[in-house]
C-alpha cells in the first residue's frame, strides 16, 4: 500500500507540476505579448504628440472619452491596481476580463494627448487581467487564485520594464508588508523572466540606464569618504521619502476631492484636469512634463535621462512632474505612477547632488529608486531594480537610501489598498 500511495503522490506532483507549467506559459506568451503590443504602441502616440503639440489642447474631450469608456465598463474594472491587490488579499468575483483593453486603450488616450502618467499601472492591469481569465480557463480556485493574479503581476511589472527580478520581488513584496508569500516565489520568478524574454522577442527596446550611472562608488574599505557619503545617502533618502509620500497624499487627497466636487456629473472631472494641465503647460512654457517624461523630442530640457547630467535640469522640475501626475491621475486619466516617480525622484536627486555635493549621476540613480519605493513601500523590488538597470557596484547605496525612503514616508502608498492593510494590521 505504501507503494501505492507514494506512486500517488508523485503522479499528483507531476500533474501539479504539468499545471503551474502551463499556468506560466499561458501567462508569458499571453502577458509578455500584451505588453510588447502596448509598448509599441505607446512609443507611437508619444511621437504623434511630439510632433503635434495642438492635441494637447483636445486633453479634456479625451477624458470625457474615457470616463465614458470606464462609466460602460464597471467600478471593478475603474479600481485599477487596487481592484487586483484587493483580490490577492481576498479572492472574490475575479479581475474583469474588459480590464487589460480598456486600461490598454485608456493609457494610450492619456499620452497622446499630452496627460503625466506611465506604464506601470498599465502593464500590472493588463497582467491581472490576464491571470484573472487564464485562472477561470483552468478552473483555478482558493490560494491558487492569489498566486497565479501575482504571478500575473510579475510578468506584467517585470517585462514593461525590461527588469524581471524586480517585477518578481514587487508582486511579492507590494501586498507583503514585511511578510512574503513563500510558495509564489517560483511561479513570480519564472512568469517575470518568461514574460520578458517574449516581450523582447517582439523587438521591444527598453531605455538604457547602465551607461547614465556608470561609475562605481561603494568600496569595501571602510574610510572616512565612505562613511560622510553614506551620511548624505540617509539624508537624501529622507528627502526621497518625504516627497513619495507628498505624491502619494496629494493623489489620494485631490481623488478623493474631485469625486465629492463632481459626483452627480463625473464626467467634469477630466475635463477640469485637462484644463489645468493645459493652463500649467502655457504658464511653465515648456511640454517637458507630459507624458512618460523618460527622455524628450529635442534631447534637451527635463528629463529622466537628462537628470543624470549636471545642469540637465532645474532645480524645481520634480515638483512640477509632481503636480502635472498629480492632476493627470486623480482627475480621471489613465496611466502608471511609477515612470513619473522615476522623474520625480531623479530630478529631485539632480537638484540634491548640488546641495550635498554628491555626484549627480549616483544621486539622480538613488533618487529615481528611493521615491519609488518610498511610495510603493517596496524597497526590496526598487533596490533590485536599480541594479538590473545600473549595475551591482552601487546596490549598497541603494539598499540604504530605499529603505530609508520607505520609512520616511510612512505608511503612505500610492496603492489604496496597501494603506488599507496597514490599518487593519494596526487593529490587530
Amino acid at each position: 500500500m505504501s507503494g501505492i500511495a507514494a506512486k500517488m503522490k508523485v503522479q499528483d506532483l507531476f500533474r501539479v507540476f504539468l499545471r503551474w507549467c502551463l499556468i506560466i506559459l499561458l501567462l508569458a506568451v499571453v502577458g509578455g505579448t500584451a505588453v510588447a503590443v502596448f509598448l509599441h504602441l505607446l512609443d507611437a502616440v508619444t511621437m504623434a504628440r511630439w510632433q503635434n503639440e495642438w492635441l494637447l489642447y483636445l486633453l479634456p474631450l479625451a477624458g470625457v472619452v474615457i470616463y465614458w469608456l470606464y462609466h460602460k465598463a464597471g467600478s471593478a474594472a475603474a479600481g485599477g491596481n487596487d481592484t487586483i491587490l484587493r483580490e490577492v488579499m481576498k479572492p472574490t468575483g475575479g479581475v474583469p476580463a474588459v480590464m487589460a483593453p480598456l486600461v490598454l486603450f485608456a493609457t494610450l488616450i492619456t499620452h497622446l494627448f499630452g496627460g503625466s502618467a506611465g506604464r506601470e499601472g498599465t502593464a500590472v492591469q493588463m497582467g491581472g487581467s490576464i491571470a484573472g481569465m487564464v485562472g477561470r480557463w483552468l478552473h483555478v480556485t482558493g490560494a491558487e487564485r492569489r498566486l497565479v493574479l501575482l504571478s500575473g503581476i510579475a510578468a506584467g511589472f517585470g517585462a514593461v520594464f525590461g527588469t524581471p527580478i524586480a517585477g518578481a520581488i514587487f508582486a511579492l513584496e507590494v501586498m507583503a508588508i514585511g511578510r512574503l508569500r513563500y510558495a509564489a516565489i517560483i511561479p513570480c520568478f519564472a512568469s517575470a523572466f518568461a514574460a520578458h524574454f517574449v516581450c523582447m522577442a517582439w523587438g521591444v527596446t527598453h531605455t538604457q540606464y547602465r551607461p547614465l550611472l556608470s561609475g562605481t562608488y561603494f568600496a569595501f574599505s571602510p574610510d572616512r569618504d565612505q562613511f560622510i557619503l553614506a551620511l548624505k545617502v540617509v539624508v537624501a533618502g529622507v528627502a526621497f521619502g518625504l516627497v513619495a509620500r507628498l505624491f502619494a497624499y496629494s493623489s489620494h487627497k485631490l481623488k478623493d476631492a474631485a469625486g465629492k466636487w463632481y459626483a452627480s456629473r463625473g464626467w467634469l472631472s477630466p475635463v477640469v484636469g485637462g484644463l489645468v494641465v493645459i493652463a500649467a503647460t502655457v504658464a511653465v512654457g515648456s511640454t517637458d512634463y507630459l507624458g512618460l517624461g523618460v527622455t524628450t523630442f529635442s534631447g534637451k530640457g527635463a528629463s529622466i535621462v537628462n537628470a543624470f547630467h549636471s545642469g540637465g535640469v532645474g532645480q524645481w522640475s520634480w515638483l512640477l512632474k509632481l503636480m502635472f501626475t498629480v492632476v493627470t491621475l486623480s482627475m480621471g486619466f489613465k496611466g502608471g505612477e511609477v515612470t513619473p516617480l522615476f522623474f520625480i525622484g531623479a530630478t529631485l536627486g539632480s537638484a540634491l547632488s548640488v546641495w550635498l555635493n554628491v555626484p549627480v549621476e549616483l544621486m539622480a540613480g538613488i533618487g529615481f529608486l528611493a521615491v519609488f519605493a518610498g511610495a510603493t513601500n517596496t524597497p526590496v523590488a526598487s533596490a533590485l531594480m536599480g541594479a538590473e538597470l545600473f549595475g551591482w557596484g552601487n546596490t549598497v547605496w541603494f539598499v540604504l537610501a530605499c529603505f530609508v525612503a520607505r520609512y520616511a514616508s510612512g505608511s503612505t502608498s500610492i496603492y489604496k489598498a496597501q494603506e488599507e492593510k496597514w490599518s487593519a494590521m494596526e487593529d490587530l
